[in-house]
């Protein structure tokens, strides 16, 4: 049983002792010619914000043109521990996969090569994947030509998992931190909102004050009288041509010639303009002792064409389907 364990042992010692002289054999081998290997390389995205157990992987696509090839066996080996100025880097290889397409004139080699973050501090640490050697042999040469290539290496920012101490982080401008944003998504969201608010209230404004046919239904026969009553002079002549605007545009709505005798017909028929029945009746009054009877006694006030103005201006809320304003 002793035994055994010696063999296991020395095993395993002689494993590591390959390894090791593994690569410092690729870092004392001559670089490779320039063209002999090209290489593409895709770190990762960001280079903060790694903690202890979080998994960084790098994707490497090597062309070697032929006769040099790679040597399968100069790969990186999982698990190995690298040091750097005798500290270890805190990363180990995990794993890694290695697939080889032949394309004529050269082989292209995919490599993805993922390392495990395994160490912490209480402040942010740099950090670095290791450069990585393959060696790559000229099969025709008759030495046996062997030279290794660089993969270079990538650094990133350790972060604490809990911070230690006061941190003031306009002293902690790290060049692997990135601009400090805010969140203005919600402020965004909120703004948007009230802006669609506004719109419809001015919509609503526009459609209710408006004096033109700019929206659906506003270009009424109320409309228009009530635009063609607010350029009449106040003298006689110009409340007769107020008046029979009014009467135009009620005849209009009513689609036959509309007075106080048929003023309930049109109401069942226009329900909309029973909010103003009384106002409607005052307007035939007004109307009787414009046209008929100059000595009649109406009921439109000492100023008939404010009055058939503020009047012909409720008409028009009626035929919008809004609901009439006070009477002032």
């Amino acid at each position: 049983m002793t035994k055994l364990i010696n063999q296991l042992l020395f095993a395993f010692i002689l494993s590591l002792s390959t390894i090791a002289a593994q690569a410092l054999d690729a870092q004392l081998l001559p670089d490779i010619k320039a063209d002999a290997v090209s290489m593409q390389i895709q770190d990762p995205e960001r280079a903060v914000g790694y903690t202890v157990g979080d998994v960084i992987t790098r994707h490497i696509i090597l062309t070697v043109k032929k006769p040099y090839k790679l040597i399968d066996e100069s790969l990186p080996i999982i698990g190995y521990e690298k040091r750097y100025r005798g500290q270890t880097l805190g990363v180990d290889l995990s794993d890694i996969k290695h697939t080889s397409k032949d394309n004529g004139d050269s082989v292209i080699h995919d490599l993805s090569l993922s390392y495990q973050v395994f160490t912490n501090k209480t402040v942010v640490k740099h950090g670095a994947l290791p450069t990585e050697y393959v060696n790559i042999i000229n099969v025709k040469s008759k030495g046996k030509e062997v030279g290794k290539f660089r993969i270079p290496s990538f650094e990133f920012a350790i972060s604490p998992i809990a911070m230690f101490g006061e941190v003031r982080i306009e002293e902690d401008m790290s060049k692997f931190r990135g601009p400090l944003l805010l969140d203005n998504s919600g402020l965004k969201n909120r703004l948007q909102i009230l802006l669609t608010i506004l719109a419809l209230s001015l919509i609503g404004l526009l459609y209710m004050l408006g004096k033109h046919a700019w929206l659906p239904r506003m270009g009424g026969p109320f409309a228009k009288a009530y635009r063609n009553i607010r350029k009449q002079d106040n003298t006689p002549q110009g409340l007769q041509k107020a008046v029979a605007n009014t009467h135009e545009a009620l005849n209009i709505t009513a689609g036959n010639s509309l007075f106080s005798g048929n003023l309930d017909a049109f109401l069942d028929k226009k329900p909309a303009f029973n909010a103003i029945k009384p106002e409607l009746e005052q307007f035939f009054g007004l109307s009787r002792q414009v046209f008929f009877e100059p000595s009649a006694h109406h009921q439109a006030g000492d100023d008939p064409l404010i009055w058939l103005a503020q009047f012909c201006r409720r008409c028009r809320d009626c035929e919008r389907g809004l609901i009439p304003d006070s009477k002032t």
